[in-house]
């Protein structure tokens, strides 16, 4: 295969919708707060490894691949994007984009074409509205695993942790969709949005043709410029239409002793992987609240330098994934857990969607509030963490509030 060595770069407006871009299915996009990338084509085939230290891996082929290639004209500099899969065995892919759109902080947009390649597969007019379908029937929805045996799957893990070193462990559960109608990946991007614009607003190629799209609250990691920036969330409460009511369940959630102990241990986790990695580390003593349209969480914004010799972001990614809020503590006992009480394959779900550019400085978020989309099918994922002193029910409720901004956006499809 021939690989373009040579990109041109131009300059965009500020009031460029980086949405209308997107090229389903293989395109790439990830957005939060209006700051983000999409991105299609290829220069090489694409870069993938698989099991133990993949991502470092990973982080070496994409090297060599962006040092090759040159930009015309300005400081901009190629990048690689893609994703990481929950699970060591599934693949971790990365793509050297011939055509970028990205938007910086402060609104400053910019365009990167292989000079070789027209853009094809022209993105089209497209204006991002729809009129909604009907909601989906009973008759089309079926949970994997059913409401019941994830409540016993819940009850047994919280044995567990109650009987072993295991402190925190995060189940999952899905649902499975037949939609009756062809789902439009870009038409669920867009509402995904909209629904959650402070969230990551995500799509990147699944297996065999399929799409992950979602809107997730979780950084994983952050760099720029040696600066380093993670934020673990673990603990949760509903979000209320009423505003007293709304406010009492945040209250709530920060003055719970079990909610409080799930996101101490994610983020005493986070930072011990991290401390190796860098000369500063600021480690916020209390979390913060974050609202998500269902779901309130709590947060820990952690900041620090990076070692001099630190690769970049994905030194950053390949020592916290998977973190403590996808996955648990300890962490092999935690995964040992996933894989006696799972009942799927988590594929994408949880890993991380992201991209890294020729200086190392990338974004990644975790994978979560998403679905895979495959023709007129969907399968949607939500999670719970559990620990010693979760209660089954609620666990399942949180799950089925995690699913429901998705259910929604689906309707738009």
């Amino acid at each position: 295969m021939s690989v373009a060595t040579t990109l041109r770069a131009r300059e965009l407006g500020p009031a460029f919708d980086l949405v209308a871009e997107y090229r389903p299915p293989r395109g790439f996009f990830l957005e939060r707060s209006g700051v983000g990338v999409c991105a299609w084509g290829a220069l090489g085939p694409p870069l993938v490894t698989y099991g133990a230290g993949r991502i470092e891996r990973l982080a070496e082929l994409v090297n060599e691949r962006l040092s090759s290639i040159r930009v015309e004209a300005g400081e901009h500099v190629p990048l690689g994007v893609g994703a990481i899969t929950f699970d060591d065995a599934g693949p971790a892919t990365l793509v050297v984009p011939s055509h970028v759109v990205r938007r910086e902080a402060g609104g400053a947009t910019w365009r990167l074409d292989a000079e070789h390649e027209t853009s094809g597969d022209e993105a089209g007019r497209w204006t991002g509205k729809a009129i909604p379908h009907e909601p989906f029937t009973g008759m089309q929805v079926d949970a994997v695993p059913e409401p019941a045996a994830y409540e016993r799957a819940v009850a047994a893990a919280s044995e567990r942790i109650r009987s072993s070193e295991l402190e925190k462990v995060v189940l999952a559960r899905t649902l499975e969709i037949d939609s009756g109608r062809e789902l439009d990946p870009k038409q669920l991007l867009w509402r995904a949005r909209s629904v959650d614009p402070d969230c990551y607003a995500f799509a990147v190629p699944g297996s065999d043709a399929s799409v992950f799209v979602g809107a997730s609250p979780e950084l994983l990691a952050q760099t720029r410029g040696g600066e380093v920036r993670v934020n673990p969330l673990a603990g949760s409460a509903p979000r209320a239409g009423d505003p007293d009511e709304d406010r009492a369940n945040a209250e709530r959630l920060r003055a719970s002793d079990k909610e409080r102990e799930e996101h101490a241990i994610a983020v005493r986790d986070v930072a011990s992987r991290l401390v190796p990695l860098c000369d500063e580390l600021h480690v916020p003593a209390e979390p913060e609240l974050l609202s998500t349209a269902n779901v309130w969480h709590l947060s820990t914004p952690i900041m620090g330098r990076l070692r001099e010799g630190v690769a970049g972001v994905l030194s950053v990614v390949a020592a916290l994934h998977p973190t403590p809020a996808v996955g648990g503590s300890p962490l092999q006992v935690a995964l040992d857990t996933i894989a006696d009480l799972e009942s799927f394959e988590r594929a994408i779900y949880t890993g991380g969607v992201g991209w890294v550019d020729a200086n190392g400085d990338g974004e990644w978020a975790i994978a979560l509030r998403c679905a895979e989309l495959r023709g007129s099918t969907a399968r949607l994922f939500a999670g719970a963490g559990v620990v010693a002193g979760s209660e089954p029910a609620r666990e399942l409720d949180e799950t089925e509030r995690k699913f429901r901004a998705l259910l929604d956006s689906l309707r738009w499809g």
